[in-house]
């Protein structure tokens, strides 16, 4: 059992991500997501996750760098937006400016593109030759998707993010992602918020002397899957990190597996 905040998994490259992360998706730039990425740190979480179409980049990096804790500490994540395919190494240099960073740890492709994903991986691996990016990835790929990009891959994605709860998941994605070795990594694990008062999962926190919230995350961990719960209660930010300190019973996870739409 993962026993503390800064526990990792390893990508396929070698590299280590913590497993819980903090999601800044519709977080405003400017102070509030300055705000929630400064608390988190504060927390002890050292995984941040944003994208170019976030508009958030540039607060990120000013609470990284606010934060006083040195970068070779915190995993950032950013993303490629689609429209940026055709130039998606001059997308990477912006979004580095806007982080006031010299690298990232994960860039991944946003969305997928049918019959781009050729093209546009091989631009990502051209980014992760610079070593500018340590580790390369997608995120919304289907099943499909992510099977033609191993297949044609030089550097194989070390990830693919997707929506993902307890609630529901792609199972295609999840069982791909387990076999060929790259990562499954949840946004939106709290559903945010709108099925956090489950009847099945409000007993089993209670049996945990837990949160809802806080077994939905833990699900997700036991499941091998990385998480990036969102939110701009620093209140909650703290909750949310409070995973570490028990397991879920395997009865209970197969409750909770039983949950999924």
């Amino acid at each position: 059992m993962e026993a503390k905040i800064s526990s990792t998994i390893t990508l396929n490259n070698k590299t280590n991500m913590p497993r819980l992360g903090f999601g800044t998706w519709k977080i405003s730039k400017g102070k509030d997501a300055l705000e929630a990425v400064t608390w988190a740190l504060q927390a002890g979480y050292r995984h941040i996750d944003t994208a170019k179409i976030y508009g958030n980049e540039a607060s990120v990096g000013k609470a990284i760098k606010n934060s006083g804790i040195d970068r070779d500490k915190i995993w950032v994540t950013t993303k490629l937006w689609p429209t940026d395919f055709i130039r998606a190494e001059k997308a990477f240099e912006i979004s580095l400016a806007k982080l006031g960073l010299d690298y990232v740890d994960l860039y991944l492709v946003h969305w997928p593109v049918p019959r781009t994903e050729k093209k546009v991986w091989r631009k990502m691996e051209n980014i992760y030759i610079t070593g500018k990016a340590k580790a390369i990835g997608v995120s919304n790929y289907t099943a499909s998707s992510l099977q033609i990009t191993l297949d044609i891959a030089n550097i194989a994605p070390s990830v693919d993010q997707v929506k993902c709860s307890v609630f529901g998941y792609n199972k295609k994605v999840y069982e791909l992602c387990q076999q060929s070795g790259v990562v499954f990594e949840a946004y939106s694990p709290l559903t945010h918020g709108k099925r956090l008062n489950n009847e099945t999962v409000g007993d089993i926190a209670e049996k945990y002397n837990k949160t809802p919230a806080q077994i939905m995350l833990r699900w997700a961990l036991q499941k091998n899957i990385v998480v990036i719960p969102k939110s701009t209660h620093q209140d909650r930010i703290v909750e949310n990190k409070n995973i570490f300190n028990f397991a879920i019973s395997h009865s209970d996870m197969h409750k909770l597996d039983k949950l999924s739409e």
